[in-house]
C-alpha cells in the first residue's frame, strides 16, 4: 500500500539522502516530510496551545500549577493529541493495507509499504519530540522516561532501513493505552482523585496497558525474534548484521521491561487512589473503650 500522504519534496528527498546513506536508512528521505512536521506540530502543542487551552479549560487549576506540574500538563496535553492520532492511523494501515497482511517470514524482516513507513514516520517524529523534551526536563521526567524515548526513537528510525517495518506498526499500538494514562493523571490535578470516573477510568487504564503493551506487546516480541531468528539462520541475500539484530532486540527488551515495571507500578498507583483511610490509633483505643 502506497503511503496515503502527500508526496515528499523532492529537495527534501535530495537533501536527506547524505544523511540517510551512511546509516544505510533507505526509507528515510521518503517519510522525512512526516517526521519533521510532526516534530514542529507537537513542539508547538506543547509551547502554545496546551498552555493556552489549558489555561482556560481549568481555569482554577492550570495558572496555579507550579513550572514542573506546569511541563508534564503540557507533556501529557501532547501525549493525548499523538496517541489517538497514531492509534487512529495504525489501526487504519493494519485495517486497510492488503500487502502488508500477505507477508512471509522474509518480508516481515526486510518488507516495506509506504502506509507502514507513513506510521512510522509520524511516530518517529513524536518520539524525537519526546526524546528532546525529556533531555531537557530530566528532573521533571526522570530517567525512565528518557530511556523509554530513546529506545522507542532507536525502533522508528531503524525501521527505514527498512528492517522490521511490519512489527514496528504493531508496536504503535503499544499507545493504546495512553489516552486513559492522561485522564488518570488530569483527575487527580483536578480534584477528582478516588471519584468513579477515576476509578472507571483506572480500570480501563489497566485493560489497556495490560492487553496493549504486556499480551499483545510479549506476543508481538515472540513473532518478532522468531522472524529475526529465521533471518539469522538463512541469511541468502540478505543477511542480518549481528549489530543490527542485538540493537533492535535490546531496545525492543527494554521497552518490554519498562512496560512490566510501569504495569506494577500503575496497579499500586490506581489501588492507592481508593484505599479506605486507616483510623488513627486514638479513635480506635476509643472505640475500644
Amino acid at each position: 500500500m502506497r503511503d496515503p500522504f502527500f508526496r515528499p519534496p523532492a529537495s527534501l528527498v535530495r537533501a536527506a539522502e547524505p544523511l540517510a546513506q551512511p546509516l544505510a536508512l533507505k526509507t528515510l528521505p521518503l517519510h522525512l516530510h512526516e517526521i519533521l512536521p510532526a516534530f514542529c506540530i507537537y513542539e508547538f502543542i506543547n509551547r502554545v496551545v496546551s498552555p493556552y487551552v489549558s489555561a482556560r479549560l481549568a481555569s482554577r487549576v492550570y495558572p496555579q500549577l507550579s513550572r514542573k506540574t506546569k511541563i508534564n500538563w503540557n507533556v501529557h496535553f501532547v501525549s493525548m493529541v499523538q496517541s489517538c492520532f497514531i492509534n487512529t492511523l495504525a489501526l487504519w494501515v493494519i485495517y486497510a493495507d492488503k500487502e502488508r497482511m500477505r507477508m512471509s517470514w522474509k518480508e516481515r524482516v526486510w518488507g516495506y509499504t509506504g502506509a507502514g513507513g507513513m506510521v512510522q514516520g509520524f511516530a518517529a517524529g513524536y518520539f524525537a519530540w519526546d526524546l528532546l523534551a525529556s533531555s531537557i526536563d530530566i528532573d521533571v521526567h526522570g530517567w525512565g522516561a528518557l530511556a523509554h524515548a530513546a529506545s522507542a526513537l532507536t525502533v522508528s528510525m531503524m525501521g527505514f532501513r527498512p528492517f522490521v517495518n511490519y512489527y514496528g506498526l504493531n508496536f504503535v499500538l503499544y499507545e493504546l493505552s495512553t489516552p486513559f494514562l492522561n485522564i488518570h493523571w488530569w483527575l487527580d490535578k483536578i480534584g477528582m482523585t478516588g471519584s468513579t470516573l477515576q476509578l472507571i477510568n483506572g480500570i480501563a487504564l489497566l485493560t489497556t496497558f495490560g492487553g496493549s503493551r504486556l499480551v499483545w506487546g510479549t506476543y508481538q516480541n515472540y513473532r518478532m525474534y522468531t522472524d529475526i531468528w529465521r533471518a539469522v539462520q538463512n541469511p541468502g541475500e540478505l543477511p542480518v548484521p549481528s549489530w543490527l539484530a542485538i540493537a533492535y532486540l535490546a531496545s525492543t527488551t527494554a521497552l518490554s521491561g519498562l512496560n512490566f515495571y510501569w504495569f506494577g507500578k500503575m496497579i499500586q498507583t490506581v489501588a492507592k487512589r481508593f484505599e479506605r483511610p486507616k483510623e488513627t490509633k486514638g479513635k480506635t483505643d476509643k472505640k475500644k473503650q
